[in-house]
């Protein structure tokens, strides 16, 4: 069996696969956690609390009987997240998210002070509140005390692996989404390095997915015995990880997530920069992946809830599946955790026009998924050249549980079927794997089977209507820009 751990925004998974990448019956386990958000744009997590949920996760599925052999662990977690770690490997401050926005005006200082287009083309990411360098430059501003405890920069996967290990590195698939790595020579980026204000040797090695750990520290070894010698794959990006769990591993197929965020994503072996928009990020050294993330998805359907104090999820989705596409007279700019692809803006806020008396919380929950959905429209544009022309768009995620109105409105979006799959755990599932793949046990990213789930087809003339409406979204943007 393979164990697979999945570290997420929101919450960590643990469960067991077999050779077949089949889940073991009851041998699940989700733990989830709440960021700590700021008024001033922050998102942080406590690396601590990451840590523990992590291993009652681990617990619960390594005890009860009938436990069969662990042959390897399979670890995914989320990209972009800051950490900083003393000389002793432990962690000193919160993990700065990818949804932390308070280091904006670091990001428009190094974007007019750098060649951005070179360095998107060399790094694959843009000079941007998601990533390490304006982050870390904020920290220099407004935490200099902080950052005078950090002796190395790393993620949420160091942590484990410090904790777990005693010793840690960073993966090549985490390290290409830190705005700080060149996928050309495979190495930390000196000029984006230079930006950050950091050196190489604040940095954690650079391994591959396929290097694994084996010595669990006693006291982790005597409380997970099945794990005692076990080969533990370092953690890649969960992107990656749901590409392959979703077995979308070329461009005849790309990935569509809806978890906290929302994203669209397809693997290639490709060289070429990514186009402008989007990013592009690895899963090795040989696999890269070219895509775009929204700052919205599962957080946005979050807040809607909240704020606006819809019923449960069954009543909220019939209410807004009752109203016809684009019909309540609103344009939505859904940026409530800053912009990412395609414009790239960390300062940019939502919006909403078109208020009226008779606008209810439907009308407004219904507008802000036809945004996301927009959004995703432009994204998948742009990605369109790096696609096969017969591509199949397979999806997955945490955010359609209950939310099967807004998959069919991104399907009318796109104006391409999407197959919903039926495992809503592809990132847990590819994290197993790509394990199994590392051990010699599957062949390197096989795909061909058909995607097992259900296909949505979209609509012609609510098609029609989405396309006015991306219209006015974009004519609202130019005027707030």
């Amino acid at each position: 069996m393979i164990l697979a751990l999945d570290v997420g925004t929101s919450s960590a998974r643990a469960a067991l696969y077999d050779e077949s990448g089949v889940p073991v019956p009851r041998r699940f386990h989700r733990v989830a956690y709440e960021s700590t958000i700021t008024a001033d744009g922050g998102v942080e997590h406590d690396p601590n609390v990451v840590l523990a949920a992590v291993a009652t996760c681990l617990d619960a599925v390594l005890t009860g009987p009938g436990l069969p052999d662990v042959a390897g662990v399979g670890v995914a977690t989320f990209w972009h997240g800051l950490l900083g770690f003393d000389a002793t490997g432990h962690a000193v401050t919160p993990i700065y998210m990818w949804a932390d926005t308070r280091s904006a005006r670091e990001a428009t200082l190094l974007a007019g002070a750098l060649d951005e287009a070179a360095l998107h083309a060399r790094t694959g990411c843009y000079i941007h509140t998601s990533y390490w360098p304006a982050k870390l430059r904020w920290l220099a501003r407004e935490r200099p005390a902080e950052l005078q405890r950090v002796t190395r920069w790393g993620s949420i996967g160091e942590h484990l692996e410090h904790a777990f290990f005693g010793e840690a590195a960073t993966s090549v698939s985490i390290a290409s989404a830190t705005g700080l790595f060149d996928h050309a020579r495979l190495r930390w980026d000196p000029t984006a390095l230079a930006a950050a204000g950091i050196e190489t040797a604040q940095l954690f090695p650079l391994v591959d997915r396929h290097e694994p750990r084996r010595d669990l520290r006693s006291a982790w070894a005597r409380r997970w015995p099945a794990l005692r010698g076990v080969p533990w794959f370092p953690a890649v990006g969960d992107g990656a990880a749901g590409n392959a769990g979703s077995e979308c591993v070329d461009p005849s197929r790309v990935a569509l997530n809806l978890g906290t965020s929302a994203a669209l994503r397809t693997m290639t072996t490709d060289s070429s920069p990514p186009p402008r928009g989007l990013w592009r990020y690895r899963l090795d050294r040989r696999v890269a992946l070219v895509g775009g993330a929204l700052s919205e998805g599962g957080n946005l359907l979050t807040w809607c809830r909240e704020v606006l104090r819809l019923p449960d999820g069954a009543a909220t989705e019939a209410a807004v599946a009752a109203l016809p596409a684009t019909t309540h007279g609103l344009t939505v700019l859904p940026f409530i955790a800053g912009e990412r692809a395609p414009g790239w803006r960390g300062d940019r806020r939502a919006s909403i026009t078109g208020l009226g008396l008779d606008t209810t919380a439907a009308h407004i929950m219904r507008a802000m998924l036809e945004a996301v959905a927009l959004r995703l429209g432009i994204v998948y544009e742009l990605l369109g050249p790096c696609l096969a022309r017969d591509h199949a768009v397979v999806a997955s995620g945490g955010g359609f549980a209950h939310a099967r109105t807004w998959a069919q409105i991104i399907t009318d979006v796109l104006n391409r079927p999407i197959t919903m799959l039926h495992d809503a755990e592809a990132t847990s599932r590819g994290a197993a794997l790509l394990a199994l793949s590392a051990l010699g046990r599957r062949p390197e990213l096989a795909s061909g089977r058909p995607p097992d789930g259900d296909t949505l087809r979209p609509d012609a003339a609510r098609h029609a209507h989405y396309r006015e409406a991306l219209a006015r979204q974009r004519a609202l943007d130019a005027k707030l820009a």
